[in-house]
């Protein structure tokens, strides 16, 4: 499961949009994610070729499950760092971008220490 972070950074905000509802297009995830289109259709095409994700004729975007297992994986991390950091008194939009950083680069290990630990304290952080 060793792919780039900004692949990662994709492939979460794939599982994320898609969570909302409603197809996901390659300009919904230029829009959350802030890049270009351009940027994007690469990045697709090089997802789909590693067989991350499928997308349809129409340009819908679909998670392959070996890109679920890392979007999920990822976006756990994500909202465990988040929900710690608020639990600590940083603000929402600062505990969002410092898990953003800390997602890819904690040690399975650490995290799972610190799930653990948080989980201890202020329950159920998921």
């Amino acid at each position: 499961m060793q792919i780039r972070k900004s692949a990662e950074d994709y492939l979460e905000a794939i599982l994320v949009l898609s969570k909302q509802g409603g197809g996901v297009r390659s300009i919904d995830i230029a829009t959350m994610l802030g890049v270009s289109k351009p940027s994007v259709s690469h990045a697709m095409k090089l997802l789909r070729e590693d067989g991350y994700i499928a997308m349809d004729r129409y340009g819908t975007v679909t998670l392959l499950e070996k890109g679920n297992d890392i979007a999920v994986h990822i976006y756990e991390r994500h909202t465990v760092l988040s929900k710690m950091l608020e639990h600590l008194g940083v603000s929402p939009e600062v505990a969002k971008e410092d898990a953003c950083k800390l997602e890819h680069d904690l040690s399975d290990e650490s995290f799972a220490r610190i799930k653990e630990h948080f989980h201890k304290v202020i329950g159920e952080v998921e």
